[in-house]
């Protein structure tokens, strides 16, 4: 069937719903998209505002390209993120006092209960999911995401030179 269909459009045949980055894509988005329903319904927080909470959850105090860097958002989505965090009292932005150009951030009291509030919740969907696996299964996953993101990262780095 495939050669059949490679042979009348003169095209490379290839079954989307087979090829790996795409099979990702969609797993990623269905984790992400059951996840978000804890924070997004009952907290009324987006994808990225909760990716921004927990990376300052996790490091106490960051500069902005620290954070951009570590929740793989972009600037902007990372700025409209912490304009409405500050806003709300969840996030504290300064002027760094390195570079005066950037802002260092961290989260407020208010910042730290929402994220106690949530992590339970977020960290259930995860074990449910999880729970799929065997406990050498879900070893393995990690193990092999970890490998996959290396190579994936050597790509990105190779194509840079």
């Amino acid at each position: 069937m495939f050669r059949i269909h490679a042979r009348l459009t003169g095209l490379p045949s290839m079954q989307l719903d087979q090829f790996f980055p795409y099979r990702l894509a969609v797993l990623s988005d269905a984790v992400s998209h059951a996840t978000a329903l804890v924070y997004s319904d009952r907290y009324d927080l987006t994808r990225d505002e909760w990716r921004v909470l927990a990376a300052l959850a996790n490091k106490k105090q960051m500069k902005t390209a620290e954070l951009i860097a570590h929740t793989t958002l972009d600037k902007m989505q990372v700025s409209r993120a912490l304009a409405r965090m500050v806003r709300d009292g969840l996030v504290e932005r300064t002027t760094d006092a390195d570079d005066r150009r950037g802002h260092r951030l961290r989260l407020l009291a208010e910042g730290e209960s929402l994220y106690r509030k949530i992590v339970p919740k977020v960290q259930q969907r995860a074990d449910y999911l999880l729970k799929a696996l065997t406990q050498q299964e879900s070893a393995q996953l990690h193990e092999m995401m970890d490998r996959l993101l290396s190579r994936a990262r050597q790509l990105r780095m190779d194509n840079t030179k």
